[in-house]
């Protein structure tokens, strides 16, 4: 029998879960961090380090007495966070400035400029990544910071993503180079993988900015899947956190790639991890270049697969702002939706209200709605952007199934499919297919799983995962409803590709409004 702790960093606050290898969950607390936005700079989105520092202690404690075990029976601590969220260090792994937070969409122009230099040179990377670089991941952000940052950049020594930010603190790590880095993260934000050695070449990276003169040398280091060490809890974080010193702590990685095991993911299931937005996760023994999906990296999500990650940049985030501009919360917003009929709102709602991060990869686009009369309510939109982002993720499970990824089942994880049974409800009826839902919250259970392979509990993913994941509740199409969306689905698809690129081919789209008018009109009279 083994105790151990699995943290999950979220955008707002960070979870930590006492799991016993036999008894599952025993104690769970949340402890929030402040999120840093302008209003004058919408793009704006920081965090610091000390307050994820502090928020990871208290929680920790509180979660040991939820539990109702003391901090000595703690036998490893494994954490995942958000990503790409990254922080500048010093040559004494010091922060520089706070954290560029995975939401903080500032590197626009940076991320186009290693985009057009990446093809102009012909560099494989950008091909595993989709095609195209995106604003949300660690270069983009990082040469953002270089050249905005001019007081500061001399004392630069290194930088990371947080899950290798916290481990190695929670390490007493002092030297960059010495800090153990994350396969998933640097693979699917920074364009490393063993095929070409690892990080793009130093002579592309300063042929970007010779601000990135040297950068390759910078992120040198160890770079581990997640059935390696990062190191070992440090005497003063263990007094910090109230654990046993000395105790492992693995290499981290993302939050919904931990998600998507602690949901149970297996070959041939996809995972939608849906929170503030989506993160779609899959994983096979073999993979091809799929064209527009963001990673594709061997060991990011399993140690000895292959893992591929894709995803809305706005999902639950969406509907917030729905309520924000109705004046009431999404809860109360939400009552009365499980009467909505698919169709009957006679609303098409595209979800790129924070840009399009798959497949399109374009962070200029914006929130559309198409079919709105003067009777329209917030209720309505807010059902329209349910089916909305549902429709997105179907787009991209047929992206990847047209390059091969198997897509047997479909798991609903994240915060939101516990809570919403109508969301689940319409994937199910518009991806065609049973949608599975964790009887409970599997959030930081990855991170338990991960954590018990360090103590030693289990041998394997799969022996942790049959111990700790829970049920399934499942919903089944609706065959009715299914056929309206099937209706609907080729309008959605034709506007996405027409409105979503500037070198689109001229598109036809007269029949997008008769067509959700009729479909709106024979629902609401049947």
């Amino acid at each position: 029998m083994a105790i151990v702790a699995g943290v999950d960093f979220g955008t707002l606050s960070v979870r930590v879960s006492i799991v016993d290898s036999q008894r599952g969950r025993l104690g769970t607390a949340v402890e929030e961090y402040p999120l840093h936005r302008k209003r004058e700079d919408p793009d704006y989105a920081t965090q610091a380090h000390a307050d994820h520092m502090r928020a990871l202690a208290a929680a920790t404690r509180k979660a040991v007495a939820s539990a109702g075990i003391t901090g000595e029976q703690i036998e490893a601590i494994a954490l995942d966070t958000t990503g790409s969220s990254v922080v500048p260090v010093d040559a004494e792994m010091q922060p520089v400035n706070e954290y560029y937070l995975w939401c903080d969409h500032r590197a626009h122009e940076e991320a186009q400029q290693i985009t057009a230099l990446a093809h102009a040179e012909n560099l494989e990377a950008i091909e595993w990544c989709g095609g195209v670089y995106s604003h949300e991941w660690g270069f983009a952000k990082l040469l953002h910071w270089l050249r905005h940052n001019l007081d500061k950049r001399e004392r630069f020594a290194s930088a990371f993503e947080h899950c290798d930010m916290v481990a190695a603190t929670l390490c007493g790590i002092t030297d960059p180079r010495q800090a153990k880095r994350s396969v998933c993260a640097m693979g699917h934000k920074w364009m490393w993988n063993p095929k070409w050695g690892g990080l793009p070449p130093q002579e592309f990276l300063s042929k970007l900015d010779p601000l990135f003169d040297g950068v390759r040398d910078k992120l040198a280091g160890e770079y581990q899947t997640s059935d390696h060490l990062a190191g070992r809890l440090a005497p003063q974080w263990a007094s910090e956190l109230g654990l046993r010193p000395g105790i492992p702590v693995p290499v981290g990685a993302f939050d919904a790639h931990w998600d998507a095991l602690g949901a149970g993911c297996r070959e041939g299931d996809v995972v939608n991890v849906v929170g503030t937005s989506t993160c779609i996760i899959a994983m096979a023994r073999e993979t091809d270049l799929i064209p527009g999906v963001c990673g594709i990296v061997p060991g990011s999500v399993h140690p000895h697969f292959t893992g591929i990650e894709a995803g809305l940049s706005a999902t639950g985030d969406i509907f917030e702002a729905i309520a924000r501009r109705a004046g009431v919360k999404v809860s109360a917003l939400a009552q009365g939706l499980e009467n909505y009929r698919a169709g009957q709102t006679g609303l098409l709602r595209l979800s790129w209200d924070n840009g399009d991060r798959t497949v399109l990869v374009n962070p200029e686009l914006g929130g559309v709605t198409l079919g709105w009369n003067l009777i329209h309510t917030a209720q309505d939109e807010l059902f329209a952007a349910i089916e909305g982002t549902a429709f997105h993720t179907r787009i991209i499970l047929e992206r990847m199934a047209e390059h091969g990824v198997r897509v047997d089942r479909v798991i609903n994880a994240g915060g939101i499919p516990q809570n919403n049974p109508v969301l689940n409800q319409v994937y199910a009826n518009v991806l065609g297919k049973p949608v599975l839902v964790p009887a409970g919250v599997p959030t930081s259970l990855g991170s338990g799983i991960f954590a018990m392979l360090a103590a030693g509990a289990y041998a394997t993913v799969e022996e942790a995962q049959a111990a700790l994941c829970l049920e399934f509740t499942v919903c089944t199409p609706d065959p009715v409803a299914a056929a309206i969306y099937e209706r609907l689905f080729p309008l959605y698809r034709k506007a996405y590709f027409a409105l979503g690129t500037r070198t689109a081919p001229p598109a036809a789209l007269g029949e997008v409004l008769p067509e959700l008018r009729k479909i709106a009109s024979k629902v609401c009279s049947t």
